[in-house]
């Protein structure tokens, strides 16, 4: 099976990573010597993140940091990382549809800015974005194949509506393949600890597209972390169904 820059896709993700690694090592130290020097502890300045994605025709895994100097709690500058790894199935069209397996390393690096209003978080993003694509069998015809950098925008958005209601909106546009994420979910609170309800989601990269609707159980909070979860119906562009599942963690430091 070729593939096409390897190498080169290899060091502009292990780069971007040593890059805010070192960053995120900077921060540690400076919110350890701040909880030696006063008796309050700090607001949280790093949120880490990680998570997995399954369905019939393949799966992905991710993971990353926000970093945000002042706090994850104020308006301000905010850098994201993301790196993520999978497997799918598609039927390539060029290829007589046959069946094209693509394995798939990316990563994000994200200058980005948070605005903060009473119940409203949205965070701009746009950025650096890294892919590296394998086809077994090659597909010329595929955008996305080989090794690519582009540019990459996002955006996060969060409203709580009443004390017990929560939107969330989220999506990304990339330079690499013409393709884009969207996603939106709204909840009730339950238990005063996890917010319960509906969500929609679609991705679309060259011709590929797929649509997801089901249901998330998101904010899921015990001591140390926040846990969310998601399952419901996925219905691509090769006219392939099934169910879908999704989990994610996230901590703050």
């Amino acid at each position: 099976m070729p593939r096409y820059g390897a190498s080169l896709s290899m060091r502009v993700v292990v780069g971007l990573a040593a890059i805010v690694m070192a960053a995120a090592q900077c921060v540690c130290i400076r919110v350890a010597a701040a909880d030696w020097l006063e008796d309050a502890p700090p607001d949280p300045t790093l949120l880490f993140f990680s998570g997995g994605d399954l369905w019939r025709e393949g799966g992905f895994v991710h993971g990353g940091v926000l970093w945000s100097p002042g706090s994850l709690e104020e308006e301000g500058f905010t850098l994201k990382f993301i790196f993520g790894s999978g497997t799918y199935r598609s039927r390539s069209g060029a290829l007589g549809n046959t069946e094209v397996i693509g394995r798939q390393l990316s990563a994000s690096l994200m200058p980005g800015w948070r605005f903060k209003r009473p119940a409203l978080e949205l965070t701009l993003f746009a950025g650096l974005d890294a892919q590296d694509t394998w086809l077994s069998p090659d597909d010329p015809s595929n955008e996305a194949r080989g090794t690519q950098l582009g540019l990459r925008t996002a955006f996060d958005f969060w409203y709580e509506p009443t004390r017990t209601t929560m939107l969330a909106l989220n999506g990304s546009v990339s330079t690499i393949g013409g393709s884009y994420t969207a996603s939106a979910a709204y909840g009730w609170r339950f238990f005063d600890r996890v917010y319960v309800g509906p969500e929609a989601a679609a991705l679309v990269s060259g011709d590929y597209r797929q649509f997801r609707f089901g249901a998330h159980a998101t904010a899921f909070k015990t001591e140390k972390v926040e846990l969310s979860a998601a399952v419901g119906h996925a219905q691509d562009s090769s006219d392939r169904s099934g169910t879908y599942g999704r989990i994610g963690l996230v901590t703050r430091r």
